[in-house]
């Protein structure tokens, strides 16, 4: 490279001149090329003064780096110009190599964090609640980020999580709650539980809460009350967000356009199976990382071009994926990382609201009534009788037990009735449950309950109620227990009640409830007893303002107290224990329809 010449041949522009083998010299270094006679520019300083063709710079930092080129004068003066460019650029360099030291540690430590089971944070709570340690982890996590990603394990408490991340942020004064139809009451009552704010809860429906503080919606209705949701929330929460994972339906685009100073975002399933179903509520949490549609699935994705478009539901560099989520927006614990923090059962009420059923929950509620009535008259003139006074005759206390028998058996009729309205609702339940849970035993008292809801999930369902044989019974636990393609058990209480083993699940939920609490017990002890690795998760199903709202509380707090006197140990109490008086003592048992 002898033949190279650095020159300045007009002030400020600097020229080389070299050989054609040599032309990647003047390009690597930023020069460019000036084409002499064939320059289109308007106006061009080189051919204002007739260089013809050279490679030329007005950079003195491009100059800078041939400056072994230029003689001794021109090159003393090259250095003194691109003295003050060098500095700044290394102190960009420092600068950047001391940011990225800072985003590498960050990263570390927010994946650290993503998985811890314990933090050394104080988080408000009530009187009498306290947070289990992992998920004072999962809040510590949360409050150190504008936006989160809960997606701990079902049943590890992920709406206690974002309920004590609004505790331990004094500016949450305006919160947003966005779920299913289903679960807005539950909500209701969790906030009501949780909430150490004096904050006013309300539950849009046909109505919306201009005045509550809290307000709870669902994400059907997020389109009719767009107007009201139109201003910046201190907290949104989203639950069960793999609701709005397609990016183009409607009741996405409505979420995606909540603005919210913080973003709390709720799901037992990641779903990093079809990373392309995560994309839309991954890139609403930061936009920066995970924003770019095609750049997240062409990475992530395995994108396939077939003739009827693109195919984007493979899946490719998952434990980098994973990585990032951990290290930019999701915490993550799975039953397995905390087990031994928790109670071996865990009970949970889950009060549904519908307001198509409102007619045949008001029909229940007043026989419930009717037959509060006839029994205490009963129990006021039996005990009258019992006292030695002047009491009900025998003939009389005789017709008043037939009329509180006579309002029990049209109470159990409505029961019955009520169960198979609301099989749509458990339903959806169910199909909602088996998103995060592999398997899942479904318990109702009565028969047609049990095969309406195995109906709707069809081959992947099966059943067990007192009219099946003994082989039919043991090869519905077998196909249950060792086919990977059964996904449900639904069977009555009474008969699937005892002597089976259905561990394959860890997930039990009651459609129905039954009269006594220990049939409850045996039939939850199917999924908890030998073999059972996992903390067994039971949710009753309830209509709310139904008589089993009414009596799931105390049949609760009974199974309690019973597992507290064999087992030493009382379960984690989620429930109010005085919600509803102790059970009908007239009730008589009944069979397994």
């Amino acid at each position: 490279m002898a033949g190279l010449e650095l020159t300045e041949p007009v002030p400020g522009l600097f020229v080389l001149a070299c050989e054609y083998e040599d032309r990647f010299v003047p390009r690597n270094a930023g020069f460019r090329w000036h084409a002499g006679d064939r320059c289109r520019r308007k106006s061009c300083e080189a051919c204002e003064h007739e260089l013809g063709r050279v490679w030329l710079t007005q950079d003195a930092l491009a100059a800078h780096a041939l400056v072994e080129y230029a003689d001794d004068e021109l090159g003393e003066d090259i250095r003194r110009r691109a003295a003050p460019a060098i500095e700044a650029r290394a102190g960009d360099e420092r600068r950047t190599a001391l940011a990225d030291k800072a985003k590498k540690l960050r990263h570390a430590m927010s994946l650290r964090a993503s998985k811890a089971k314990d933090a050394q944070i104080e988080v408000p709570s009530p009187p009498g609640f306290e947070y289990l340690p992992f998920q004072r982890a999962a809040i510590a996590y949360a409050l150190g980020r504008e936006n989160t990603l809960l997606a701990d394990e079902m049943g590890l408490g992920k709406t206690i999580e974002a309920l004590g991340v609004i505790n331990a942020d004094p500016s949450a004064k305006k919160i947003l709650i966005v779920c299913p139809a289903s679960l807005k009451l539950n909500w209701a009552r969790e906030c009501e539980r949780w909430l150490v704010a004096d904050l006013r809860i309300g539950v849009a429906g046909k109505t919306f809460p201009a005045d509550a503080d809290v307000v709870i919606v669902n994400y059907a209705i997020l389109g009719k009350w767009k107007a009201k949701l139109a201003k910046t929330w201190d907290v949104l929460v989203a639950d069960e967000c793999h609701y709005v994972k397609n990016k183009d339906a409607k009741r996405s685009k409505n979420l995606y356009a909540i603005r919210a100073k913080r973003k709390l975002l709720l799901t037992g399933t990641p779903i990093l199976n079809r990373p392309v179903e995560l994309q839309p509520i991954a890139g609403l949490l930061d936009p920066e990382t995970f924003g770019h549609f095609w750049g997240f699935a062409k990475r992530y994705c395995d994108p396939q071009k077939h003739h009827f478009g693109w195919d984007l539901t493979g899946a490719t560099n998952l434990a980098e994926l994973h990585e990032k989520l951990r290290g930019t927006i999701m915490v993550r614990r799975t039953k397995a990382d905390v087990l031994s923090e928790l109670p071996p059962k865990r009970r949970q009420v889950i009060e549904l609201a519908s307001d198509a059923l409102a007619d045949i929950v008001s029909v229940e509620e007043n026989a419930w009534a009717e037959h509060e009535r006839r029994l205490k008259q009963l129990r006021a003139r039996s005990g009258e009788t019992r006292a030695g006074k002047a009491g009900a005759s025998d003939e009389e206390l005789r017709m008043l037990r037939e009329g509180v028998n006579a309002a029990f058996g049209e109470l159990s009729k409505l029961r019955h009735a009520t169960a198979l309205a609301k099989v749509p609702l458990v339903v959806e339940h169910v199909k909602n449950a088996l998103l995060a849970s592999s398997k899942l035993v479904v318990f109702a008292h009565h028969r047609d309950v049990v095969h309406e809801i195995a109906a709707a999930f069809g081959d992947s369902a099966v059943t067990l109620t007192g009219e099946d044989e003994l082989e039919e019974r043991q090869a519905a636990v077998d196909r249950f227990q060792s086919d990977a393609d059964c996904t449900l058990f639904v069977g009555s209480i009474r008969a699937a009640g005892l002597g089976l083993t259905l561990t394959a699940s860890a997930y039990v939920v009651f459609a129905e409830l039954d009269w006594v609490p220990a049939h409850l017990t045996q039939a939850e002890d199917r999924t908890h007893r030998i073999g059972q690795e996992d903390s067994v998760l039971v949710q009753h199903l309830v209509l709310q303002n139904s008589l089993d709202a009414r009596m799931v509380q105390t049949l609760i707090r009974k199974q309690r107290i019973v597992d507290e006197t064999l087992d030493g140990d009382a379960q984690q109490d989620l429930f109010d224990a005085d919600l509803a008086e102790d059970m009908i003592d007239a009730a008589s048992e009944e069979g397994d329809p």
